[in-house]
Parts: C-alpha cells; structure tokens; sequence
C-alpha cells in the first residue's frame, strides 16, 4: 500500500479542480482498508474512486483520502460472471467483457467510474442501470469492521441511489455482474456505438463530471437550462456546456466554489421558471 503525505488531488477529480489532502492511501488488497480505518479512527477518511462524480469544494483538506485509482482493480472471470474489486474502472470491465465475449454491460462503456461510484450511485442510463446486472456486494461494515455480503435484492436500488449511498459506513469492496455470452464483434460494435453516442452530445474535450442534476420527473434537466438561455453561461472558472445545458465544465481554472455558485444560480433560476427543484447528482466534498 502506498501512502503519501500533502497529496495534490487535482488529476484525481474529473473537474480537475486544484485541491491537497494531508494524507492520501492507495489500498491493495481488503487487509490494507481495515489497516486504515482501524488505525488513527479519530482521523476523517474520505472514499475517493475515480473522482467522476464529485467536486472538491476546497483547496486542502486536514481529512485523509483512500483512493482507489490504479489500484485495488483487479478483475475475475467466473464462466458469464465477472468480479470486479471497487477501484475497477467500467472501461476495464467492458475490456475484459469484450475480450470474454460476455455481454450485458456494453452500456456502460464510456460512462466514466470507477465500479465502487458506479454501485454506489447506480450509474446507467435511460435504458439500463448497474442494479440490473448486479448479483452481490462485498463490502466493509465500519461499525463493527466485519466484511460483509448483500445480494441485489437488498440493496435497496433507487434512479441513481442506494443502500450504500445512504450508509457512508458501509464501504463498497468488490461487485460481482452477471452477464451473458455474446459475439465478439457485436459487442464491439455497441461499445464503439455508446462511445460515438456520448462524444457527439457531450463537452468531452473540457473537464467536467457528467450530468450535473438528476432528472426531475416530467422534465429535461438540459432543455430546461437551454430554454432558460443559459447555455454558455459562467461564473469564474466554470461554465454552463454549450454541447450539452446539463453539463458544467472547468473552461478556465474554475474552483470548487465557482461549480457550486454556478450550481446554485441554476436551481434558483429553474425553481423561479417552472417550480423544479434540481437535486445534484454529484457527490460534493
């Protein structure tokens, strides 16, 4: 496990948002996680995955990170099973899938997480959720520090919530997803298929964390931005996507602060319009 002091977060945050911790870890294996919570407890300890769905509200933080990122990744077969450790990206999984020829998860190709964020929210899309291929979660219970299990059934999946995502002291190890056999070229076509999709509808060539807000029932959170004018919209650093209204990007070294005003100025601006609250889909820390 490596373990470094006055750590720099800023290429570990899909915004990259220039931000330090005091410590950061880098876990390997299950030992190396209850090391770190049962050591220093009095020490506040913030999960970090890929950093694809957060903002980091401030420039240093006195809490200690455990990042999964290039590590605690590694990625089973078991026949149309694959078991993937949290810090496992959906890009990796659809790679072993593809190389497998397993399908069922080609949906998320693309779709930037690390496999602990993706559980945790229930990432997907209109047409398939993580809840729907998922079997089982392994995790650690930090209020006795026992290793746990919970099947499908009693995580409690919401649109874009669940058991985890509610219990932050229940820490996502290891998922297992169940797919079925496929052709390797037809699996290949509907990566490439997502991938084209997203590039042609979303802000890839600035940073950003995907779609700022859940989607209020009856509505469009990015047609309602549009129709609003604010397309192109900015304060500070961080504007309003000019591809996509749904989208903030970091167009000029925006700060936590500048996503989270311009995050306000929205939900004021849409409550006024049409009485829609906007609930952020992303984690803020």
């Amino acid at each position: 496990m490596q373990v470094l002091n006055n750590f720099d977060l800023t290429d570990y945050n899909a915004y990259q948002l220039k931000a330090q911790c005091t410590v950061a870890y880098f876990p390997d294996t299950e030992n190396d996680l209850i090391k770190i919570f049962s050591e220093n407890t009095q020490a506040k300890k913030i999960l970090l995955g890929g950093g694809n769905n957060i903002i980091l509200s401030k420039a240093y933080y006195d809490e200690q990170f455990i990042i999964f990122n290039n590590c605690f990744n590694k990625v089973e077969i078991n026949n149309t099973e694959i078991i993937a450790q949290a810090g496992a990206t959906t890009l990796q999984i659809n790679n072993v899938a593809l190389e497998n020829e397993l399908t069922g998860f080609e949906i998320f190709y693309d779709i930037p997480s690390s496999i602990g964020g993706a559980v945790v929210m229930n990432a997907g899309t209109k047409v398939k959720e993580i809840k729907d291929i998922l079997e089982k979660v392994r995790y650690i219970d930090l209020q006795d520090m026992q290793i746990k299990e919970l099947l499908n059934k009693d995580i409690g999946f919401e649109y874009r919530n669940s058991f985890f995502q509610k219990h932050r002291d229940k820490v996502v190890l290891k998922a297992w997803f169940k797919l079925k056999q496929g052709n390797y070229n037809t699996i290949k076509k509907i990566m490439e298929n997502e991938k084209n999709t997203r590039w042609d509808k979303q802000p890839r060539n600035f940073p950003n964390c995907g779609s700022v807000f859940k989607r209020p029932k009856g509505h469009y959170v990015g047609q309602m931005i549009e129709e609003l004018g604010l397309k192109g919209f900015s304060i500070g650093g961080a504007k309003i996507s000019e591809k996509h209204a749904g989208f903030i990007i970091n167009y000029n070294n925006a700060t936590g602060k500048d996503i989270l005003d311009l995050i306000g100025f929205i939900q004021k601006k849409v409550k006024n319009v049409y009485n829609v609250d906007l609930e952020i889909e992303q984690r803020v820390i």
